[in-house]
Parts: C-alpha cells; sequence; structure tokens
C-alpha cells in the first residue's frame, strides 16, 4: 500500500469521527432523551444515570422556553462540518497542506485545557470531563499517524525527484 494511500485511508477514519460528531449536534435533543430512556433500568452505573437525566431534563427546559440557545449547538455541529471540508485538501495534496493537520493537532490539544478549565466551571463532572478531554487524545491519534506518513510521503518524494534529476550515464561498450 502506498504512503499516499495510507494517509487517505486515515484521513478518512478521521473525517467519519469528525462529520458524526457534528451531525449528532443538530438533534440533541432526542438523542439524549433517547440515551436518557435507554440508560434509565439499565446496569449502567447510577451516577452516569442520573447525569444523563439531568442533562436530558436541562436541555428540555433549555429549548422549551429558550429554543434560540439550542441555536448554538447547531453552530458548533456546523463549526465541526466545515472544519472537516479543510481536511480535504491533505486529502488531495497531503505535502501542501501538511498545515491543516498541524491545526487539527493544535485543536485536539486545546480540548484538554478547555475541559479542564470550562468544565469545573460550567459544573460538569470530573469523570465527564475525562470523556471529553478523550475526543482531543482520540482525535490526535490519527492526525499524528497522518502527519508522520506526510512526512514520510515528502521525504519519498525528493527521493524521486532527486533520482529523476541525475543525467543518463553512457553506456559503456568493451572496446
Amino acid at each position: 500500500m502506498t504512503t499516499r494511500r495510507k494517509i487517505r485511508i486515515w484521513l478518512v477514519l478521521f473525517l467519519i469521527g469528525l462529520v458524526l460528531s457534528g451531525a449528532t449536534a443538530f438533534p440533541l435533543e432526542h438523542e439524549v432523551r433517547w440515551l436518557h430512556a435507554l440508560l434509565d433500568g439499565s446496569p449502567a452505573p447510577r451516577v452516569l444515570i442520573d447525569w444523563i437525566a439531568r442533562v436530558d431534563q436541562g436541555i428540555t427546559d433549555t429549548n422549551d422556553k429558550y429554543p434560540f440557545i439550542m441555536y448554538g449547538t447547531d453552530w458548533l455541529a456546523f463549526a465541526h462540518l466545515v472544519i472537516a471540508v479543510a481536511f480535504w485538501g491533505p486529502y488531495r495534496d497531503p505535502v501542501r497542506n501538511i498545515w491543516v493537520i498541524e491545526f487539527g493537532m493544535i485543536a485536539c490539544a486545546g480540548i484538554v485545557p478547555l475541559a479542564l478549565f470550562a468544565g469545573p466551571v460550567r459544573g460538569i463532572p470530573g469523570w465527564w470531563t475525562v470523556i471529553d478531554i478523550s475526543f482531543g487524545v482520540f482525535g490526535v491519534i490519527p492526525l499524528l499517524i497522518v502527519y508522520r506518513l506526510i512526512r514520510r510521503l515528502t521525504r519519498e518524494e525528493a527521493d524521486n525527484q532527486t533520482v529523476a534529476k541525475k543525467p543518463l550515464q553512457p553506456i559503456k561498450t568493451g572496446g
């Protein structure tokens, strides 16, 4: 398998996660209600069931009284989809667009301080903050792999250009 193909496979996996994260922010109220119903009465840890019930109630109450607040999650979803579009650049030309991968890795790293700061300020349980941080950790893994593969592709392309620039040597005959 070529280096370019490996890059594309890892990018597609990353993009699937990014697009799913964005797309699932649109129907948030319905998803949380469904998750609450699924967990209620299940053997899941009580702390998880209680937290999801609280989130479900908070989203429902907010959406009933102030539906315009949910417009923020629409923008969150849209932002995920727009960021996903940026990764079309490295898919097409990884070497020239390595900066998009670097941007993505910085964004993944930024999740950690944001979650550690904003989580407690917003009353998010510490164990849920760890789940939020995991998005950055799991997001950066394919990007690090892609970054290393792009560096390898850069070297491969440089080697190919060096070979192509060498003049042909005349064939010496036995005479």
